[in-house]
């Protein structure tokens, strides 16, 4: 988690944690927030701020870009980002214009 969080602190704006996934995956949803991502995560902190940030037109995969399954990290966005965010998270990539 710190190598993730020092990528990004280099790769975006900002990085915010409200200490809860489902509170992170609504900001996302209604365009408070531009990504959430997270290790590993039970089905029942993220299951409703799913339903939600697809709703909303976002994007939900695993970390790795595939298909999401529970238990499993998640990276959650506006769908704008998403690509960027795997690319930073992934490869250390170095993208700006976002924000966590």
């Amino acid at each position: 988690m710190l190598r993730d969080i020092r990528i990004l602190l280099d790769d975006t704006v900002g990085v915010r944690r409200c200490g809860s996934a489902a509170l992170d995956m609504c900001f996302v949803a209604c365009g408070s927030f531009d990504a959430y991502f997270e290790g590993w995560i039970k089905p029942w902190d993220i299951a409703a701020g799913w339903v939600l940030v697809e709703e909303a037109g976002g994007r939900v995969t695993g970390r790795d870009g595939s298909e999401y399954r529970f238990n499993a990290p998640i990276l959650a966005s506006n769908g704008l980002v998403h690509e960027d965010m795997l690319r930073s998270l992934s490869l250390g990539g170095n993208v700006h214009g976002f924000g966590c």
